[in-house]
């Protein structure tokens, strides 16, 4: 993964996250989602983007702001349909 960053998900907006680690990844070039239980941990879901993810945040609302790698680099803000 090359994990830049990482947080536990509490928001409201995407209901099924909550409690899962987002994990932007740079060489991955995606946002895993990982689900924890107790001790364990297993990847649940990797969403693949075309650029290196360097951090992730979560908005007052519940959505999701990535931030891409490198002076080019754009900020993202996930949100449900």
């Amino acid at each position: 993964i090359a994990p830049g960053d990482m947080i536990i998900y509490s928001g409201a907006m995407f209901e099924a996250w909550q409690g899962q680690a987002l994990i932007p990844g740079l060489s991955s070039q995606a946002l895993v989602r990982v689900a924890i239980d107790g001790n364990s941990a297993r990847e649940v879901a990797r969403h693949d983007f075309d650029a290196r993810l360097r951090s992730v945040e979560q908005g007052p609302d519940g959505a999701i702001w990535i931030a891409e790698d490198g002076k080019d680099g754009r900020v993202l803000k996930l949100t449900t349909k």
